[in-house]
């Protein structure tokens, strides 16, 4: 990695580098074209799709301002909004002209600075991106390939889940406050297997009491759960017996508790699932084995840094990587 500092931007930038800006929307993107000194080559924002044709369009349309202009390097500069850029700037990445990415307030701000109006525009935009991307204000994105790739998306798909998870434990953690605020007396953890077990037969206190200790304890038995046994089916019947838990609405809320608890095995099968493979790609990545020998770390830790990180040999000293991590 070259050294990422405002000076080395700006000396990137030289009498044969052709700069775009680049608007990226959803589905049309607009690009103008600059020398080093502001100089605009293109008459007009160029129009392309979020399609391989209008890429490919796009591609041609760079080339030639290339051949016409004497211009040997390309630095295309983008406003990241939101997931839209990825695939042009994988697109751009791959046919030799890395992408470079402009902070959204400094465009804001740089667009009020020209007119005094912060507005959106398919014309002023780009320019103002290619302006930024002059003065050097900007950052060099990390676009991961193989099984970087592949681990950066499956970390992803883990914090997703799990923040999924944590809002379904607040609802389940809700709903017993309301209907049966005493099975935390009886289990610490809202999500434990054998009281799931009996939430899925009995939801409500009065379920509870219907089955006896007999049938709890036989419940947990047809599972062959060896750590609760009558004396655990007697503490919560005890519990189920003293509830000041509300009795109204009883039959939605035994579908609310159902559901809300189907969600949430559904969801952990899939984190499980998704771990699985983090830890199949984590161990195809050479560096990883030194990492886990690292007291106190694990493969969730390893996984999330490398996930980010990428490859670890592309940075030169460690100073670049203390720099990324801020």
């Amino acid at each position: 990695m070259k050294s990422n500092t405002q000076n080395a931007k700006i000396e990137a930038i030289t009498e044969k580098t052709l700069v775009l800006g680049i608007d990226v929307g959803s589905e049309m993107h607009y690009a103008r074209a600059f020398d080093y000194r502001g100089i605009e080559y293109s008459k007009k924002p160029f129009k392309f799709s979020n399609t391989e044709a209008g890429f490919v369009t796009f591609k041609e349309w760079i080339l030639d301002l290339k051949e016409r202009h004497e211009k040997d390097k390309v630095i295309p500069g983008m406003e990241p909004i939101g997931h839209y850029w990825f695939n042009l700037g994988k697109f751009l990445q791959d046919n030799e002209m890395k992408p470079v990415l402009v902070n959204p307030h400094h465009v804001k701000k740089s667009k009020e600075l020209g007119d005094n109006n912060p507005t959106k525009n398919d014309r002023k935009d780009p320019k103002v991106i290619a302006g930024l991307v002059r003065e050097g204000r900007y950052m060099i994105p990390y676009l991961p390939d193989g099984v970087y790739a592949d681990l950066r998306t499956a970390s992803n798909i883990r914090f997703q889940l799990q923040a999924e998870l944590t809002r379904i434990q607040n609802r389940i953690s809700r709903w017993f406050n309301i209907y049966f605020p005493e099975y935390k007396t009886v289990y610490g953890k809202p999500d434990a297997k054998s009281g799931m077990l009996i939430l899925k037969a009995a939801p409500l206190p009065e379920d509870i009491l219907t089955l006896g200790i007999d049938g709890v304890n036989q419940i947990w038995r047809d599972e062959k759960l060896r750590a609760v046994g009558k004396a655990r089916a007697k503490t919560l019947i005890e519990a189920a017996e003293h509830s000041v838990g509300s009795k109204e609405g009883a039959v939605s809320e035994k579908m609310e508790i159902r559901i809300l608890l189907e969600d949430y095995e559904s969801r952990n099968t899939r984190l499980q699932e998704v771990m699985v493979l983090i830890e199949e790609l984590v161990r195809k990545i050479p560096m990883t084995e030194k990492l886990l020998e690292i007291k106190g770390v694990g493969i969730r830790t390893v996984s999330g840094f490398l996930a980010e990180v990428g490859d670890i040999s592309r940075f030169n000293n460690p100073k670049e990587l203390q720099k990324l991590a801020g």
